[in-house]
């Protein structure tokens, strides 16, 4: 299946947000999403894909993979309690995206990925499928 790259952006535009569309009552001592572990891992490991799929040619999305993921982010969030509300503004705020983009590129950077060398996408990309990692799980190697 090909996907154009516009494709797994927008995915991840829906994993993200709808993510937490069912999101139910708040429970009372919820951590802050900012400093939510494992939302905020999962974002960056969408983020992190989304860039490394980009870069190399020999590699694209999984996209029932990125679906499952969604799905599995929007259980947890649903069962710790957040609110939709908080969630959508947690997703939108602009220092957010930031925060998390800017994980994302330490993530690359700290694992040999180098802006404008496809290659060392490519390297990492593979690495992470061979783990089977969260990011590694989003992609496929062609």
């Amino acid at each position: 299946m090909t996907y154009t790259r516009n494709t797994m952006t927008a995915a991840l535009a829906v994993f993200a947000m709808t993510t937490f569309s069912m999101a139910g009552a708040s429970a009372t001592a919820l951590t802050p999403l900012p400093k939510e572990t494992h939302i905020n891992h999962s974002l960056m490991a969408g983020v992190v894909a989304d860039k490394i799929r980009k870069a190399c040619p020999g590699i694209s999305a999984r996209m029932f993979v990125v679906l499952h993921k969604m799905n599995g982010l929007k259980s947890y969030a649903v069962r710790k309690g957040y609110e939709e509300v908080k969630v959508r503004a947690f997703l939108k705020d602009p220092v957010e995206k930031a925060r998390v983009k800017a994980m994302a590129a330490e993530y690359l950077t700290s694992h040999g990925a180098v802006v404008g060398n496809a290659e060392s996408y490519c390297t990492l990309g593979r690495e992470e499928i061979a783990k089977k990692s969260l990011i590694g799980q989003m992609l496929r190697a062609r």
